[in-house]
């Protein structure tokens, strides 16, 4: 009978994982926040050279073509990764940080005056300024 193995992936472990990644290679003396920073930058480029040029139908079905599909997920992965050790080398919590930012969009975007919109919330109508 085969064994079923069942894996919990939280953002701590995933940081964890990334940690010792680095701390086996002794990586850590390259990892500040400045060059983390850069390199995350630098893989959002790599992600971003895949979209350039493809139109809106083209972009939704990008996961479509499987050699695409290699590649975005590649490149999603490494912006992940350096996002959570920038957030581990600065102390981030980023589930508390996430959270609060949601909380804090919720109250710049209220449904009322921001749905099906994409003006800034700064050129929004005040809450209850907008015609129902």
């Amino acid at each position: 009978m085969a064994e079923c193995y069942t894996w919990t992936v939280t953002i701590a472990s995933l940081q964890h994982q990334l940690r010792d990644f680095a701390a086996q290679r002794a990586w850590e003396q390259f990892h500040t926040p400045k060059n983390l920073v850069m390199a995350l930058a630098g893989e959002v480029g790599e992600l971003t050279e895949i979209f350039q040029w493809l139109d809106p139908d083209e972009s939704a079905s990008v996961m479509t073509d499987p050699a695409r599909a290699v590649q975005v997920r590649e490149e999603v992965a490494d912006v992940c990764a350096y996002l959570l050790r920038l957030a581990d080398v600065l102390d981030i919590d980023l589930e508390t940080a996430l959270i609060e930012k949601m909380i804090k969009n919720a109250l710049k975007y209220p449904v009322e005056t921001a749905r099906s919109t994409a003006t800034k919330y700064t050129k929004l109508p005040p809450r209850g300024a907008a015609g129902g």
